[in-house]
This record gives structure tokens, C-alpha cells and sequence, in this order.
């Protein structure tokens, strides 16, 4: 099993293809497993990337750092495995991880993918508002009625089985989850200002992040788009497996990572020039 050690933690990654690398920050009720719906396809025409955040997983948090060390873990991870620059794909709490290290080593970033999150930055009073309601709203909630749409889970309660299982192998969650991203939150105008791609992915009945508050944030990147997929929850990636792929995939290439294969799904494909 593939470990880099971090001072007295041991953290544990994935590789899985070849060509441009994307590395994919998993949630809070995640790990690197989390990922399966993606790294098959995505590994068709990129190298792929996943992780265990500290205290998820397969990694350890003896540091117990919680959040304040995800941004410094992923710099380790990519200069470990040399890699000049990356396209970050995060979703939920990885979109904090990616968010703030595109923010503090933006030439190590290619593109930015923020699925299903607003993690690590900056609220404007509209967007807090939204915000405060959605966290008061959910607060009683259990980890599946957060995380997943309850479309989804009524139709498929074997895939809610399946993502209750991942959670379980996990040390941390919303009750032990510890530390803060960095001192101070991303402005998001920052983030159109980098030099990279920026990309929203986000389902419009999130319960977590509502789609008003996200649409509102992704105004205020210059350059960037959204895309939203409707009749979906908070965890766009496994509910709308092919759709986010395919979105992910187009993306990639606007970004400038040339495939090595194809990989779509859908019929007519994206060419590269």
C-alpha cells in the first residue's frame, strides 16, 4: 500500500493511469474509495490521484492537525510524486483542501474543479445568509439525509448502504473534525485572477450547499462556469456519476490536459485538436 509519512502520520495515496495527472480531494463522509464511479473512467485518459485526508482512511492523524494540515499534506503528496502541476478536482470538504491550496501555490494548479462545496471561502452577507439557513436547516440530520438526495436514496438504498460503509472506515467526522483550512478564507475573485480554469459542479437540491449560494459565489469568479445537475443532492459525483464524469472530462481538456485516450461516455465524445 502506497504511504508517504508526514512527520509522525502516515498518508496514503492512490495512482492509477497515466498521462496529465488530476487528483481528486475526497469529503467529509469519504475517503479515497469514495471515488470508484470516477478513477475507472477518468484513468482511461489521465493519471489519476486519490487520497485519504488526514484521519480518513488509510492515514493518521496522530499530528492531530484535522484540517490545518490538508493544504501542506497535498504539497507533500505532489512533490513526492514530482509532479510540477495538477488539475484539483475537490469535493465538499476536499473542495476547502483544493480551494486554499489553489489559492497558496496556484503554479502548481492546471485547473480547479469545486464539486459540491464552498469550503474555505469567503461569505458575502447574501451568500452567508443562505448559508446560516442551510446550516441550521441540516444540523439535525443524519450523515445520508445530508449527503445524498433523498430522490437517490429512496430509489437506491443499496448505494446508500454502500457510501454509509466508506464513512465507516473513517477516524474523523462532523463531531471530531478538527483544525481550519488557513487563517483566512479565499476571496473568491482571487480565484479568477490565477491563472487557471475554474470550474462549479453542483446539484441544484444540495441541502448543504444550496445552488442560490453557490451560483451567487461562482459570479464573483471571472472566467469561471457552473454546472448543475438537476434532481441531485449534495454528492453530485455518486449520484450523477456519468454526468459529472463527462462534465470533469470536457473540462479537463478546456484547461489544457490533453487525454491520452478517450473517455467518454456519451456518444459523440470530445475531441482534442
Amino acid at each position: 500500500m502506497p504511504f508517504i509519512q508526514i512527520n509522525q502520520d502516515s498518508f496514503y495515496y492512490e495512482v492509477h493511469g497515466q498521462g496529465e495527472p488530476v487528483v481528486l480531494a475526497h469529503g467529509l463522509g469519504g475517503n479515497h474509495a469514495s471515488w470508484y464511479k470516477q478513477v475507472a473512467v477518468l484513468a482511461k485518459a489521465y493519471q489519476v490521484i486519490t487520497f485519504d485526508h488526514r484521519g480518513f482512511g488509510n492515514s493518521t492523524d496522530q499530528a492531530g492537525l484535522g484540517r490545518s494540515g490538508f493544504v501542506s499534506d497535498l504539497l507533500a503528496l505532489l512533490n513526492h510524486l514530482q509532479l510540477p502541476k495538477v488539475a484539483l478536482v475537490g469535493q465538499s470538504m476536499g473542495g476547502g483542501t483544493a480551494i486554499q491550496f489553489a489559492s497558496q501555490y496556484p503554479e502548481r494548479v492546471a485547473g480547479l474543479v469545486i464539486a459540491d462545496s464552498l469550503h474555505g471561502l469567503q461569505e458575502s452577507s447574501e451568500v452567508a445568509a443562505i448559508m446560516d439557513k442551510a446550516r441550521a436547516d441540516t444540523a439535525h440530520l443524519d450523515q445520508l439525509q445530508r449527503v445524498l438526495g433523498e430522490a437517490f436514496r429512496q430509489a437506491n438504498p443499496e448505494q446508500g448502504l454502500l457510501y454509509r460503509q466508506f464513512n465507516s472506515f473513517n477516524r474523523t467526522d462532523r463531531s471530531n473534525l478538527s483544525g481550519e483550512y488557513a487563517a483566512t478564507k479565499v476571496d473568491p475573485a482571487t480565484l479568477g485572477k490565477l491563472g487557471f480554469a475554474v470550474m462549479f459542479l453542483a446539484g441544484q437540491d444540495d441541502i448543504l450547499f444550496p445552488i442560490e449560494a453557490i451560483r451567487l459565489v461562482q459570479e464573483q469568479v471571472d472566467g469561471s462556469f457552473i454546472v448543475e445537475f438537476d434532481a441531485c443532492g449534495h454528492s453530485a459525483f455518486f449520484e450523477k456519476p456519468v454526468e459529472f464524469n463527462d462534465s470533469l472530462l470536457s473540462f479537463l481538456q478546456m484547461a489544457g490536459l490533453a487525454p491520452c485516450a478517450a473517455a467518454h461516455s456519451n456518444s459523440a465524445g470530445y475531441i482534442h485538436p
